[in-house]
Formats: structure tokens, C-alpha cells, sequence
């Protein structure tokens, strides 16, 4: 979220925002953050009924929002709103962020007093790898604790954070993919929901804050269809995001319904993209009919910063700003990032454009929000979340936490011959190279905050040998001039070697997409040189977010091993010597498909999913691409072999019409019969959930964390299909050895569904295979 008149600047500013909190001088302890009904200032709180707990918050903020005069109610719909003196209501700021942990990316966040940092996790498309929703939601609990601390302790302003970015990472050279949990919808949406959850204080099943309590908000961005930051000179304040209703209902739309049904998101984004046309901002078929009335949205919807004013400045949708702001409260947003609204709404009112009763509307939703973080209950620290203090932020249980996301993540690609791990006792001297060695900044990707600790993977690796010999290679990962010569000698000297390449977030990062799929300048050589001079197969570690291709690496039999770690946080420089040195055996499997370099001649802007055989458009994501892939979805090895079987699925066969009369015939070369699945209501669907049940070996002696990922397959595709789905997943700790029971729902009404050119998601008839890495079971549906 920048502004969009100095975006360019201020992208760079919110890369290193922590860079600079972290060189800043500590300052005196904050006192306590304001809060509304407070006793000992302002009016007394008994006169207003709004500051009674024990109202429905409904009643409270219909109370507050009568109370305003319009220059008030006007001045409380931007993402700084100024205090109200008379009514005694402090001012808030809307805009914070804690993408993988809190942030001071945002104006909400201050670390200038008893707390000066936070618990830095792993950047998301890393932490997605490890396929585990019960870490996911254990690191959103963290980031929820520790950001109430942060506010218990008077440094914080606000407690809504625009995150979790939840947006389908459908291309490989968007710059914000590593923000995503990758290019799966199921996936993108369970994750959206376990940290939803923890962030805001629900159980992990949910249903744990019958009374609406938050212990931080979370907000879902960006919705929708946006995934186009600025590529070869279109940027995201102009695209029109051109999208089939099928692509719409079956990749973009599904994680932002399961983070508002299954979440309880208490707030949305809207992009700045159009959609079709139509702002994001200014949709009200988006915000009012499908977020609040088909999904039951309740909460508030923000702008991304300045996109409201994008609709006239840059795409010239509205005519004036007062359209421009009429538009967007019409349609149902509620806050506008940026000052935009606080300039026009008055005159957009006296202009008859817009209803007084639309801004009610949105201060109602704003003003529940606040209410359901405890901000108008009295004294927070006397609330239920109260008692968190900065003792628990960055203790060592949260930053134990933060190692083992990143120990989860990490994926190996490659280990010819089994390189990996090497013998601490027997590896006695260690040549590392590469810009991205020495550099704990780069660990950490972008909306990150100041981290509890600072250890770069070059420190980490020195940690386990003592004679470790170090050369950049290149000044910069930009690597135009590398120094091959100088890396060949330490290379020659050394027991083994490890090169640390990849990118960083000069490469790809906000309002910066990639347009290669190539490793930057000459890093290719002098890999390639390295590995040709050193005396065994070296090891490749790449840091990145997205995916690059390194066939060259892959295919190199000077090159043994090959470990993508992401960004991976913190801890991640001692995650990832942990598992080059075996005391971590890697279990994490890639959450997006790495595409090779001809990807790049398919236009960034082209959004469709399904292929197009006729013009040679090959399809986007696992599901639907057809061409050759680098490495696929879900690729990763481990230091230990798994092996799968199938032991029971509760039902094979399901009868769309609830009867065993008709049966498909395979032979037939007509489409398939279906049925859409609102015909079929919500009691088929809950009586036709299956439980498969698969048992998974540890065949080695190493004790691992291994991901199980179920896909469905039909055994004839229909047109508009997915090749294959993943339906299911589970991660299980497994010693060397031992065999376990891996039980994994099955809902047909979900997971064997499919949008058809209408966006009705409708089951076909047909047989399908269930798939559990290279065992299949077939089930059969009959319409």
C-alpha cells in the first residue's frame, strides 16, 4: 500500500523501513496508547451509550455515529482519523502491517519504545511450503499476541493490519508473489483462515469468540484478481484485469469467500486494479452483493492507499473526485487509505452525489471494528487481552517458532547421490559464495519489521565450521561484474562448498515485477565456474520468492544439491544449516510452479487460467498448464524415501440425482452430464463427504516432517477441467521407520467441483483418480 503520486519512492522506503528502526536510537518508554471511554479524560463515559459494554456493539455504533456532526463523520473516513475531543474518542490509525510478522511498514506501528522489534517469521510463499495449517495458525497466534503487546505498551495507534495478502500467484514474475501462499486456491484460502484465526484470537476450528472479541483484526487483500504490480509499463493503477466468470469463480474468488465464511475477517482490501472494467473500489457487485450479502461479510473494507483517487486520476472511471468518492462509498467501501476522501466527501454531499446515509453506513462499520477490539470498553489492560505485555514479544518461544517455519519451508530440489547432509566432524573447511551470504536483511523479504535477531546465513554456516572461507562473487545479486577469479581460488582451497545466489528485493518486490525467469547478470557463470572448479558437486542455496529457472543447475553434475529457502526469516540462516549439516531433515514441497524462461513470451497481463490449444496459450498454474515445468507444484526431496497405500475411502460412488439409475459411459464421445452444486443443497453435500485414509512409511533412519498432498483427476478431462486438483493435504512428523494412518476429507460439493463458462460451479459425471504421490484409487461419479 503506497501512495500512488510517490510510489516509486516509497516502495524503496517501506523495503527498509526496518533498516532504520533498527539503527535508531531507543526512546523512553511510550505510556499507554489512548482509548475511548476513558474516565480520567474527556466527558464522562456514563453519558454515552456507546461506551456501554454491555450493549450489542450494533446499538453502540449506531449510538456513536448519531452523535457526529458531518465534518466529524467526514474527517473518521480516512486511514488517519483525528480525534474526536468533544465525545472523548482518540485518534486511530487504520493502516498496519504483519504480513509475516508486525511491521512498522505502516503508520500504526511505532517500535521507538520498551519494545524494539518483533518475532520475524518466514515470508510467506516459504512458510506456504511446509503445507501445515496448524503452524500457519500458530504463527498468526504470535503475530496477534505480539502485536497487542505492542499496543498495551502505548506504541501502537491502531490494531488493524492489512494482512494476510491472499491473492492467487498466477504469474512467476509478479513481484509480490512472495507475499502469497502460492498458486493453489485451496491452499491460498486455508491459510487465509488458520491466520485469520490466530491473528485474531478464534480457535483454530474456529468458533472461539462467540462474542465477536478480537484480539487484532486481520484484513484479506487484495480483492480481487490482482496479481500485476508494474510490467514492461502497465502498472496496477491502470490494468483492467480482463477475467472469465469460470476463472473468477474457480482460482481468484474462492480463498477471499473461505477467509469471510471460515476466517471471520473482520476487514477486506480492495484493489486498485479494474476488474473487468470496473474499479475494485467503486465494484458493488463485489463489496456490497457478494462480500456482504452472498458470504456474509461483517467488518469494514478498506481502499488500498490512494485508490480511490486512481479511479480519476489515472483511469479516468469517474468524472470528477467527487464521483470518484461517491462511487466507492456506494459501493460499499468503508475507508479510504490516504486523505482523498477527507478533500471531496464534503463537497461530493453538497453536490447531491452522495447520501449522508452511505457514510453513516460506513462509520457503523468502521466504528464496530474498534469497538470489537475492546477501544471503547474502558482501560484495554483490564479487557481480555490486557494481561500481554512485552515479555512476550520476541520471547524464546515465539522465535523458536520463527526457526521452525523456516525449517518446515525449505525445500530440496536436488541431491544427486545423496551430498546432503554433510558431516559436521568430518567437514573441515567450508568455502561460502555469493552476494545474498552476508546480508541478514535479505533473509527477511519485504513488510517485514525489525527482527528479535540479526544472523546472516554466513554467520550461521561459521557456526558449525571453523575454517570458513568467504567471497561474495558479485557486489550485488544484479551480479554484472562478478569477481569469478577470486570465488574460483576459495572454492579450490575448500572441503565443500556452498553458493548462496538467487534474488533479493531489487529484483523483484512491490510495484516491481520481474520479466525474466533467469537468474540475474552473470550469476549463471559463475555458478557454473565454481562448481566446475571446486573438488566435490557444490550445493546451491537460492533465496527468492519467485520462482526462477535453473535448468542449468539442475541438469549440472557439478552441482550435487540444490535448496530453495525462500526468504526465510530470522531464523532462517540457522533453519538452513541446520539441514545442510543433517540435524534437519527437509520436508517442504514447492507451493508454485517453477516455469522456465520461455514462459516469459506469454503476455503478464493475459489473466486467463485455462489453456488455449487453437493460439498456443499454454495455461497458468499446475491445474491448467500444459507446457514443460523446471521443477512442479509440490516437488520436494528429503533426506529419507515415503512411500503411500491407500487403505480405505468411506464412499467411492456418488450419485449426483440421489439414485443409482443412470452411469457414465466412458466410451461416448459427448459431454459429460452435471449437475450444479446449489442444486443439489446443503444436505447432499454434507451426506456425501468422504474420508480417505492413506498410510504413509518413513522408509529411512532420519525422523522427517513430511507433507501429504491428496490430488483428484479425471480420468477423462472435459473441456475447462483441471488436469489435476489438490483436494486435500496434512503434514506428519514421522521417525525413521515408522508408519502412520493419515486421514484427509473428501467433500465432493468442494473438491470435486468445477466453474463452467458461467461461473456456476457444477460436478460432472465421470470417473476420477484420488492421488497420493504415485498411488491412485478411483472413484466414480454418476449423474
Amino acid at each position: 500500500m503506497m501512495r500512488n503520486r510517490q510510489v516509486q519512492i516509497l516502495s524503496l522506503l517501506v523495503a527498509f523501513a526496518s533498516v532504520a528502526a533498527l539503527l535508531s536510537p531507543p526512546a523512553a518508554s511510550a505510556q499507554a496508547s489512548p482509548f475511548s471511554c476513558n474516565p480520567s479524560s474527556g466527558p464522562s463515559p456514563k453519558s454515552f451509550a456507546f461506551c456501554r459494554a454491555s450493549l450489542p456493539i450494533s446499538k453502540r455504533a449506531q449510538d456513536l455515529v448519531s452523535r457526529l456532526t458531518l465534518d466529524e463523520k467526514i474527517s473518521q473516513l480516512v486511514s488517519s482519523a483525528p480525534a474526536i475531543p468533544r465525545l472523548g474518542v482518540p485518534a486511530y490509525e487504520w493502516w498496519s502491517e504483519s504480513l509475516h510478522g508486525v511491521s512498522n511498514a505502516g503508520r500504526g506501528i511505532r517500535f521507538n519504545g520498551t519494545i524494539q522489534s518483533a518475532t520475524s517469521f518466514p515470508q510467506v510463499i516459504l512458510t506456504a511450503a511446509s503445507f501445515d495449517a496448524e503452524l500457519w495458525y500458530r504463527i498468526g497466534q504470535v503475530i496477534g499476541t505480539e502485536a497487542r503487546a505492542v499496543y498495551n505498551s502505548g506504541q501502537a495507534t491502531g490494531m488493524t493490519f492489512w494482512a494476510p495478502n491472499i491473492n492467487i500467484f498466477r504469474d512467476p514474475r509478479w513481484g509480490r508473489g512472495q507475499e502469497t501462499p502460492g498458486e493453489d486456491p485451496l491452499v491460498t484460502g486455508k491459510y487465509a483462515v488458520s491466520y485469520v484465526r490466530g491473528v485474531q484470537g478464534d480457535a483454530f476450528q474456529g468458533g472461539g469468540k462467540p462474542r465477536g472479541e478480537l484480539q487484532a483484526s486481520a484484513c484479506c487483500k487484495h480483492f480481487t484478481a490482482y496479481d500485476l504490480d508494474n510490467w514492461k509499463g502497465v502498472n496496477r493503477f491502470v490494468f483492467d484485469a480482463r477475467v472469465t466468470a469460470q476463472d473468477m469463480a474457480d482460482t481468484f474468488q474462492p480463498p477471499f469467500q473461505r477467509c469471510i465464511q471460515d476466517g471471520k475477517a473482520s476487514g477486506i482490501m480492495c484493489a486498485y486494479n479494474r476488474v473487468n472494467g470496473v474499479p475494485s473500489c467503486a465494484n458493488y457487485d463485489l463489496l456490497s452483493n457478494t462480500a456482504r450479502r452472498q458470504w456474509s461479510f461483517h467488518g469494514y473494507i478498506t481502499s488500498d492507499c490512494d485508490a480511490v483517487s486512481i479511479m480519476h486520476d489515472n483511469q479516468g472511471y469517474a468524472k470528477t473526485p467527487e464521483d470518484a468518492v461517491a462511487d466507492a462509498l456506494k459501493a460499499g467501501m468503508d475507508v479510504n487509505c490516504g486523505t482523498y476522501l477527507q478533500k471531496h466527501t464534503k463537497s461530493a454531499v453538497q453536490q447531491r452525489k452522495l447520501p449522508v446515509s452511505e457514510i453513516d453506513r460506513a462509520l457503523h462499520n468502521l466504528f464496530s471494528v474498534r469497538m470489537r477490539l475492546g477501544l471503547f470498553n474502558g482501560d484495554p489492560k483490564k479487557q481480555p487481552f490486557g494481561n500481554i505485555g512485552p515479555d512476550q514479544v520476541c520471547s524464546r518461544k515465539h522465535q523458536d517458532l520463527a526457526l521452525e517455519a523456516a525449517r518446515s519451508g525449505i525445500v530440496l530440489l536436488k541431491n544427486k547421490e545423496k551430498r546432503l547432509p554433510l558431516q559436521r566432524s568430518k567437514s573441515t573447511s567450508l568455502a561460502v559464495i555469493g552476494p545474498n551470504a552476508n546480508n541478514a536483511w535479505k533473509l527477511l523479504g519485504n513488510y517485514a519489521g525489525p527482527p528479535c535477531k540479526s544472523v546472516t546465513l554466513l554467520q550461521a554456516l561459521q557456526s558449525y565450521v571453523k575454517d570458513t572461507r568467504y567471497q561474495p562473487g558479485c557486489d550485488d545479486v544484479a551480479c554484472l561484474s562478478p569477481s569469478i577469479a577470486q570465488a574460483v581460488e576459495v572454492a579450490k582451497a575448500a572441503d565443500h562448498v556452498v553458493l548462496i545466489m538467487g534474488l533479493d528485493q531489487t529484483q523483484e518486490r512491490e510495484d516491481f515485477d520481474r520479466v525474466d525467469l533467469v537468474l540475474p547478470g552473470r550469476q549463471q557463470e559463475l555458478i557454473t565456474t565454481v562448481a566446475r572448479a571446486a573438488k566435490k558437486p557444490v550445493i546451491l542455496v537460492l533465496l527468492c520468492g519467485g520462482p526462477v529457472d535453473i535448468r542449468f543447475a539442475r541438469d549440472d553434475q557439478n552441482i550435487g544439491s540444490i535448496l530453495w529457502a525462500g526468504y526465510p526469516g530470522e531464523a532462517g540462516g540457522m533453519a538452513l544449516s541446520e539441514i545442510i549439516f543433517g540435524e534437519h531433515n527437509p520436508g517442504g514441497r514447492l507451493p508454485v510452479t517453477w516455469y522456465p524462461q520461455e514462459f516469459t513470451r506469454v503476455p503478464m497481463t493475459d489473466m486467463r487460467m485455462r489453456p488455449e490449444a487453437s493460439t498456443g496459450y499454454p495455461g497458468r498454474t499446475y491445474r491448467f498448464y500444459e507446457g514443460q515445468s523446471v521443477y512442479e507444484y509440490g516437488y520436494g526431496l528429503s533426506y529419507t524415501e515415503y512411500s503411500y497405500k491407500f487403505i480405505s475411502v468411506t464412499k467411492e460412488l456418488f450419485y449426483l440425482n440421489q439414485s443409482p439409475e443412470s452411469k457414465p459411459d466412458e466410451g461416448s464421445d459427448a459431454s459429460p452430464r452435471y449437475r450444479p452444486v446449489s442444486d443439489l443443497g446443503a444436505e447432499f453435500c454434507k451426506k456425501s463427504k468422504s474420508v480417505v485414509t492413506v498410510k504413509v512409511k518413513n522408509h529411512g533412519d532420519t525422523v522427517g516432517k513430511h507433507p501429504v498432498l491428496l490430488f483428484v483427476r479425471h480420468a477423462k478431462r472435459s473441456s475447462g477441467s483441471p488436469m489435476k486438483q489438490l483436494v486435500a493435504f496434512q503434514s506428519v512428523e514421522l521417525k525413521g521407520g515408522q508408519t502412520v494412518e493419515v486421514q484427509l476429507a473428501l467433500n465432493p460439493c468442494d473438491h470435486l467441483s468445477r466453474a463452467d463458462e458461467n461461473g456456476v460451479m457444477i460436478i460432472e459425471e465421470g470417473w476420477r483418480f484420488l492421488e497420493v504421490g504415485d498411488q491412485e484409487y478411483p472413484i466414480t461419479v454418476m449423474a
